[in-house]
């Protein structure tokens, strides 16, 4: 696989999908995605890595091809896929991503992955509310956002579509929109906090 394809996915199968810049990767990001495994009971975590973040400062971001030899020296799991798939098909924003996907790969069963303090900016995502009704989403709780994930617009405007945390295992199989808030994973890593003043990545 070149990276830049498709992963690989069959009928049914459940695949959680973390966006990110991965500038640089980390540890948090590893274990996000095995908690997500566990707790929604999926087959696959996809990280897609993107050429950039329209909501971040770009100037420190560090060369894709770098990134993604990153993510995946960081990644070493064999049910963790790394692709730049975003830069092949040319979208921008995650809503297109994702209705890329559910195009391509109709039989897979996606969730869409983001921490509290995505939540919290969720509502100036391009086009959130078709995100939402795309596929259903899992929030990581990362104290202190969490107040102010649950508190923020997109939280509250789709609150009555939040399933209780004991059903997370399910949530893949629920038509969106679904979502649900997970609790228990204690990190506080950023790839921000990961980075010199000058945007090199700390070793």
């Amino acid at each position: 696989m070149s990276g830049h394809d498709i992963p690989f996915h069959s009928d049914g199968m459940r695949i959680g999908l973390l966006g990110g810049s991965f500038n640089p990767p980390h540890q948090a990001h590893r274990a996000i995605s095995l908690f997500a495994m566990k707790r929604l009971q999926l087959d696959r975590v996809w990280w897609l890595v993107s050429p950039g973040n329209p909501l971040k400062d770009s100037r420190n971001l560090h060369d894709l091809s770098e990134r993604a030899a990153a993510a995946r020296a960081m990644a070493d799991h064999p049910r963790i896929d790394v692709t730049c798939l975003e830069t092949v098909i040319g979208t921008r924003y995650t809503v297109d991503t994702i209705q890329y996907l559910r195009k391509r790969c109709a039989t897979a069963r996606f969730v869409w992955i983001m921490g509290a303090d995505n939540l919290a900016q969720f509502h100036k995502w391009e086009n959130w509310q078709r995100i939402a009704a795309e596929v259903p989403f899992a929030v990581i709780d990362r104290p202190p956002l969490t107040l102010r994930g649950l508190a923020a617009p997109a939280a509250q405007a789709l609150g009555r579509y939040r399933i209780p945390e004991g059903e997370a295992g399910s949530l893949a199989d629920l038509d969106p929109p679904a979502w649900v808030f997970l609790t228990g994973l204690k990190l506080s890593l950023s790839s921000t906090r990961l980075r010199n003043a000058d945007g090199s990545w700390k070793t």
